[in-house]
């Protein structure tokens, strides 16, 4: 277990992985924070609203935000540091086990289903 959450603690404090990560939250995030404050440092009134309809969209339980950035940061870590065969192999594993889990989740079901029949 100690090992498991030492390699976690790697992969997750990987300077690239963080630069990643923090650009791919300013394009989700980020901007709606500058302008809330740019509007209410200017009374803008638009650009109030506009951040704070957003921020607040971000707060909606459904809402995709975090797998979008996610995704930007995993598709910035490939384009700026495809060198990085370490974090990459990482996330390559990590895609293959969500795939395995989906994989057994769908057999289970359809064995389910054909089992009630």
């Amino acid at each position: 277990m100690k090992q498991k959450i030492k390699a976690f603690l790697q992969f997750f404090t990987n300077p690239r992985l963080l630069l990643c990560l923090a650009v791919a939250w300013m394009i989700t995030n980020g901007w709606s924070y500058v302008v809330l404050g740019m509007g209410t440092f200017f009374k803008i009134n638009w650009m109030i609203a506009v951040g704070s309809a957003y921020m607040a969209i971000l707060w909606f339980p459904f809402s995709p935000e975090k797998l979008l950035t996610v995704a930007i940061a995993v598709a910035l870590l490939r384009w700026l540091f495809p060198n990085d065969q370490k974090t990459l192999a990482v996330l390559y594993e990590m895609r293959e086990k969500a795939k395995e889990a989906i994989r057994k989740r769908k057999n289970k079901k359809k064995a389910e289903e054909q089992a009630h029949k």
